[in-house]
């Protein structure tokens, strides 16, 4: 659910949407990690000025946390 709602707000903010990617490493049942991997020239949009963006992401993904009891951590990479 959280992953499908990072990767469609990703894709709206980036210049190149096609070029984003997700993944999602399940370390142990209540710890999941998504990393989204977008161009090198979005990774600024992502993150947004003073970290609002990702934060906002934050704030989402610990609202399914309520729901579902797991937590999520969240980080931007460039494509390689």
């Amino acid at each position: 659910m959280i992953v499908n709602f990072i990767e469609n707000y990703a894709k709206l903010i980036v210049s190149e949407p096609n070029e984003v990617k997700i993944s999602q490493e399940k370390i142990d049942d209540t710890f999941t990690e998504i990393t989204v991997y977008a161009n090198s020239a979005d990774i600024g949009k992502l993150i947004g000025k003073n970290g609002n963006m990702i934060n906002a992401l934050k704030v989402m993904a610990n609202g399914c946390k309520a729901k579902d009891g797991v937590s999520y951590k969240i980080q931007v990479l460039a494509n390689d």
